[in-house]
């Protein structure tokens, strides 16, 4: 392995590390890890019993018994809860969550979503704050998204619940029942506009 600077980054001795993975300064790599062959851990990473496949890239991010594909980006400030598993080709991006749940090769989760106690099959786009809602105050459900879905920005998913391949969930939506093949699905108030009532009436302040 290729350390950049040995004097700011921990490596466990459990730790399997790949002769060609970079490790980026600031690191801390935690149990019996493994790291695939062309990774680079960018800095800023906590990685604990973790397993990441061939050139993947973590930057920033941390990792509790997970496990990431080959040919995925993760981070920055992404946090992968234990049970986590993501597929290869993904892109897990910044302050997104994922905990007890397997996302597909090609799915995207590019910022802002919390994935929890759910199958997401493949070439999927999960939005900006889409939530997997997940927990109704006594048990934690389970939710599926079949492969090719899209869920848009702000849309909340409500466990136990199934997504069935090619929906296509419109921004702003809450789910609640199972979605047909190839189905568009939007529930969102509808916009009502009342002219001449907004701030500006009041004057300037």
């Amino acid at each position: 392995m290729i350390i950049i600077d040995k004097a700011t980054t921990y490596i466990s001795p459990e730790a399997v590390i790949a002769e060609d993975a970079v490790i980026y300064p600031n690191n801390h790599i935690i149990g019996k890890c493994v790291i695939g062959s062309g990774c680079k851990i960018m800095p800023n990473c906590i990685i604990t019993d973790s397993e990441i496949g061939a050139n993947t890239t973590v930057t920033a991010s941390v990792m509790q018994e997970a496990k990431v594909g080959e040919n995925t980006t993760v981070g920055p400030y992404a946090y992968m809860r234990p049970g986590a598993k993501v597929g290869n080709h993904c892109r897990i991006g910044d302050f997104v969550e994922i905990k007890d749940a397997t996302v597909g090769d090609y799915t995207k989760a590019s910022h802002l979503a919390y994935m929890g106690n759910v199958t997401i099959g493949e070439n999927c786009n999960i939005g900006c704050g889409v939530i997997f809602v997940n927990y109704d105050g006594k048990t934690k459900h389970w939710s599926t998204v079949e492969d090719n879905c899209f869920i848009g920005s702000n849309s909340n998913i409500i466990a136990p619940v199934t997504l069935k391949k090619g929906s296509y969930i419109a921004a702003g939506t809450t789910i609640t029942e199972e979605t047909p093949t190839d189905s568009f699905v939007i529930g969102r108030p509808r916009q009502i506009v009342k002219e001449s009532r907004g701030a500006g009436r009041y004057g300037k302040h």
